[in-house]
């Protein structure tokens, strides 16, 4: 579930609309992505996200041995989550914080995207791609393995772009290849 799924357009709305999630959940697991998004405002007051985590305090307190709830998102939003309510942090019996990536677990995830999409990976493109993924994973805004899926798709791009400038029909091996050009392309891009 996401926000929208819980989150109503006008008073009263919002509760009627997590509960109904909330019920049709029970007997099973409730996973709410990024739910972060619920404790922030709105522009003008007009934001029923609180509303939503008011509503789910008091449905897993009503609830507690139905339903598994897992709330899901970056770890210092969540921080903001979970202060929404003063009863929120003690209805979640654990909290689980996943490391991000290590650039050689970067390039693995890249070249399993590469291989699960029939290209081949010129085997020179790999001190690139760690290099790349080394200093990415400094920034503030790090998607871990989305950055690796972004990269990947930019090059597939680059890579049809190449293929299309050799104004001829490419060979297989040339439509199946992934060249340390194409990922340098993306990277300087």
């Amino acid at each position: 579930m996401a926000r929208r799924d819980l989150v109503g357009q006008y008073i009263g709305h919002t509760a009627e609309k997590t509960s109904l999630v909330f019920e049709k959940a029970i007997g099973g697991v409730l996973f709410i992505d990024e739910a972060y998004t619920l404790a922030r405002s709105g522009a003008g007051g007009g934001d029923f996200g609180q509303e939503a985590i008011d509503t789910l305090v008091k449905l897993m307190e009503d609830h507690r041995d139905e339903i598994a709830v897992i709330a899901a998102g970056y770890t210092d939003e969540m921080r903001q989550f979970s202060d929404a309510n003063p009863g929120l942090t003690s209805r979640f019996s654990k909290t689980i914080q996943f490391e991000n990536y290590v650039t050689d677990e970067l390039v693995l995830i890249l070249q399993r995207m590469v291989r699960a999409a029939d290209y081949d990976l010129d085997a020179s493109a790999e001190p690139l791609l760690a290099e790349h993924f080394a200093q990415v994973a400094q920034a503030p805004d790090f998607g871990n393995a989305r950055d690796a899926r972004r990269l990947f798709e930019a090059t597939r791009k680059t890579q049809s772009r190449r293929l299309r400038a050799l104004g001829r029909l490419p060979e297989l091996d040339e439509l199946r290849a992934i060249t340390a050009a194409d990922i340098q392309a993306v990277i300087d891009g």
